[in-house]
């Protein structure tokens, strides 16, 4: 990552709430935090969300950094986190076709076997390559059609349907070793 956008003495002034300071370091993370979201996030939509909450905790959160030179690995921490966070909850939401109806009240041990699913499953679908990840989410999550999701990607529809399928292998391998 280019550490030239941001300085020990940039961030320690930032933590003294220095508004040029912190101004200075949103503007010079920002593109940084968005390439990193693009790699992370399944649709451009959760990207920019994902890029401007992680933003937004910088600056609020800014002052209880510990050490200046950790920003890059808080700020891209707090990216990969709300980006699980947004697949996490469009995994438990799973495709909504009308109003949502909550499920009749299960057991405590049927919830933890659920979140434990859901676990497994968003760390197997984080581990694929993007590309994978990409066509998985937009087909089998949000629902795209084949046609829109492989030119959304810029991608022919052969080449969507191959990334798809070993995307769905590897999550079968992941979830069945």
């Amino acid at each position: 990552m280019d550490r030239g956008w941001v300085g020990e003495q940039l961030v320690e002034a930032a933590q003294h709430g220095d508004r040029e300071a912190i101004s200075a370091i949103i503007d010079g993370a920002h593109p940084h935090v968005r390439r990193f979201a693009q790699h992370l996030c399944a649709s451009s939509a959760d990207t920019e969300d994902a890029a401007q909450e992680a933003l937004i905790i910088l600056y609020r959160k800014i002052g209880t950094l510990r050490a200046a030179t950790a920003i890059a690995s808080w700020m891209f921490r707090i990216v990969r986190n709300e980006c699980l966070r947004r697949t996490r909850y469009l995994l438990d939401r799973g495709p909504q076709i009308g109003p949502a109806v909550p499920d009749a009240v299960a057991s405590a041990e049927d919830e933890v076997l659920r979140r434990l699913d859901t676990d497994q499953l968003t760390q197997a679908i984080s581990a694929l390559p993007d590309l994978q990840r990409r066509v998985l989410i937009m087909r089998d999550v949000l629902g795209y059609p084949g046609h829109a999701t492989a030119v959304a990607l810029g991608l022919s529809t052969a080449a969507m349907k191959s990334q798809l399928h070993r995307a769905r292998a590897a999550i079968r391998h992941s979830l069945n070793p």
